[in-house]
């Protein structure tokens, strides 16, 4: 069930929202591998009426999997956002759809949870990637000089080909 603010109610005293909307509700499917949204969004908000916008500010948090882009490891991630505020026009050519005296938050919730994830998770700071590696350092197979590798032109050179 989406998260909607009923304008009619503010006219009289802010409303405070208080709850949690699923990922599902809330649309946090992604593509990204490394990054998954599966649990439920907690949010405390307030809600006011402005002249002509509606000001909603509170707290936003969610648990997000991720998936460590250095080790591989699996590991939550907390993902607050405690001084979150959006100001919605009522009115003008960017005002935001009312349907029935509501305004549904969800969509401007989710466009500001998705701009929040990590875009490179990692599990620590101090994490040294994959057992076997370190960072910077490139492997075996790459540390020769360019000259030294035999080039694939060589190799094509090699092949006897009748015409």
């Amino acid at each position: 069930m989406p998260l909607r603010v009923n304008i009619r109610h503010l006219t009289r005293q802010n409303v405070r929202l208080e709850g949690e909307l699923s990922a599902a509700e809330l649309g946090l499917e992604t593509r990204d591998e490394m990054v998954q949204a599966r649990q439920p969004l907690q949010y405390d908000l307030e809600a006011q009426l402005l002249e002509d916008s509606l000001l909603v500010r509170g707290t936003l948090c969610l648990m997000l999997d991720c998936e460590c882009v250095r080790c591989l490891k699996p590991f939550q991630y907390r993902l607050e956002l405690d001084d979150w505020a959006d100001q919605l026009p009522l009115e003008g050519d960017d005002k935001v759809p009312v349907v029935d005296d509501s305004v549904d938050l969800t969509t401007i919730l989710r466009e500001d949870i998705l701009l929040a994830f990590p875009a490179h998770p990692v599990c620590d700071s101090r994490c040294a990637g994959l057992i076997g590696t370190k960072p910077g350092v490139p492997s075996n197979k790459e540390s020769r000089p360019a000259e030294s590798r035999p080039s694939a032109w060589t190799e094509l050179d090699k092949l006897k080909l009748r015409n």
